[in-house]
């Protein structure tokens, strides 16, 4: 039961990285300065998909660092594509900093994920082959 849990877990982890590449691809639109009203209103979603998961991430496994402050400033301060569009290009590049150590937090998290998942899966895998030898 404990690795249902996990691999779930995993793979809200993974879903959860596809925002954050997405939220950079929308840091990276508002740049070229080509992007539309339906483009704010997805950017938009991704930062609500991104606050929520969050906090469904935060309740399943203890975070140390990203903190929730450090991403709630980074989604702060990217309010619409029009206004990252109208930042210079060194306070959009401060935002992109940010968005990069954010990103690579996650993965390491990720990645400690699967550590314990492949952990728990030997553990079950020697404790099978016991249970069959009789």
């Amino acid at each position: 039961m404990q690795n249902k849990k996990l691999d779930l877990l995993i793979t809200q982890m993974e879903n959860y990285l596809e925002c954050w590449k997405q939220f950079n691809q929308f840091l990276n639109l508002a740049r070229s300065k080509k992007f539309g009203p339906e483009d704010d209103a997805q950017f938009l979603e991704i930062k609500s998909l991104i606050v929520q998961e969050l906090e469904t991430i935060l309740a399943s496994v203890d975070v140390a660092s990203p903190t929730k402050e450090e991403i709630h400033t980074l989604i702060g301060n990217a309010a619409s594509l029009r206004y990252l569009s109208d930042m210079g290009e060194g306070p959009l590049r401060n935002l992109e900093s940010q968005w990069h150590k954010i990103y690579i937090g996650w993965h390491a998290i990720l990645g400690q994920l699967k550590v314990r998942q492949r952990e728990e899966e030997s553990k079950s895998s020697l404790g099978s082959m016991f249970s069959k030898k009789k």
